[in-house]
């Protein structure tokens, strides 16, 4: 009876392991995965010919990377386009000939009014290196502010005009014919750029060279992703216009916020000026020791230092960055 059930036992065991290296065999199910395998390789080998499917998300990641590299050369920006940036029609001889011409000017109030050979060479020197190029700064400023005030305008006639169905360069076209300066000669810069051949998403790029602001870079991206991409193009510049409107209500909240700030750091830094003034106008055998002893002169100068550093941080700290 025992030698029976260690039979039985072994036979099932000896059935087992048959079963289970020779079903594969018998049933063709080994033959299956092998082909299953094969075919699986040979799909691999023909993503990998034919490359590798970039989704949107990668076409956009590349445009960003794009065009900070583009802005990351052209970092350093020539006298020439400074000019234009300002809004001037000047050529940069022309702006070297009036830098001149200023610094020969105030060279010669300073030689006039007896202050000196050297302060003579200070006064030129700053009428040719400095004036001209603080007014460059100033124009540009201005110019960038009014720009920003009718861009969100613009950017919505576009949305209006894509969802009408007009084409993009067509909405452009209308900025062109209706918006006030600066913003439509800008757009102008676009059609004609585009005109000669340059794609639209590039031409639209160009934007944040003649206009250095992040709002003209913000449009720029949007054009350049939705023409490689695609996309709702009325969506995002939608959604453009939005953001713009934003900063610029951010922006005035921030400027009527800083304003005691500024108020008070413009009171500080005329306050040692009015007290000159009012002592002198009192008092001028007083503090005349200041402008004819040399050991006054030197107090002066390092006083107007310390009061343009103290000026320099106090604009520093009340102007915000967002």
């Amino acid at each position: 009876m025992d030698s029976m059930a260690v039979f039985f036992l072994a036979s099932i065991a000896v059935g087992g392991i048959a079963y289970v290296f020779l079903y594969p065999i018998l049933s063709g199910e080994k033959k299956a995965e092998q082909r299953m395998a094969s075919v699986a390789k040979a799909e691999i080998v023909s993503r990998a010919s034919r490359g590798p499917q970039k989704s949107r998300r990668d076409v956009v990641e590349n445009t960003l990377k794009e065009l900070d590299e583009k802005h990351k050369k052209n970092k350093s920006v020539p006298l020439a386009v400074k000019i234009t940036q300002a809004g001037l029609t000047w050529s940069k001889q022309q702006f070297m000939v009036i830098s001149v011409g200023v610094g020969f000017g105030m060279f010669l109030l300073g030689l006039f009014f007896g202050g000196g050979l050297l302060p003579a060479l200070g006064a030129g020197f700053a009428g040719a290196f400095g004036i001209p190029r603080w007014l460059l700064s100033f124009l540009k400023k201005r110019r960038e502010n009014k720009f920003l005030n009718h861009f969100p305008d613009a950017v919505d006639v576009i949305v209006r005009g894509i969802k009408s169905g007009l084409p993009l360069l067509d909405c452009i076209k209308m900025i062109t014919v209706d918006a006030p300066e600066p913003v439509k000669s800008q757009f102008r810069t676009i059609v004609e750029t585009q005109a000669v051949g340059l794609p639209l998403g590039d031409a639209c790029g160009k934007l944040y060279e003649n206009m250095p602001v992040p709002e003209a870079n913000f449009f720029g991206i949007v054009i350049s992703i939705q023409q490689k991409a695609g996309g709702n193009l009325s969506e995002a510049l939608g959604n453009l216009s939005r953001v713009l409107r934003d900063r610029k209500k951010m922006k005035a909240k921030i400027q009527a916020m800083s304003q005691e700030a500024k108020a008070s750091a413009s009171i500080i830094g005329a306050l040692p000026i009015a007290v000159m003034t009012m002592v002198y106008i009192t008092s001028p055998q007083y503090i005349s020791l200041l402008f004819t002893e040399p050991l006054g002169n030197v107090m002066l100068a390092c006083s107007a230092g310390w009061m343009l550093m103290g000026v320099m941080v106090m604009k520093k700290m009340i102007n915000f960055d967002f």
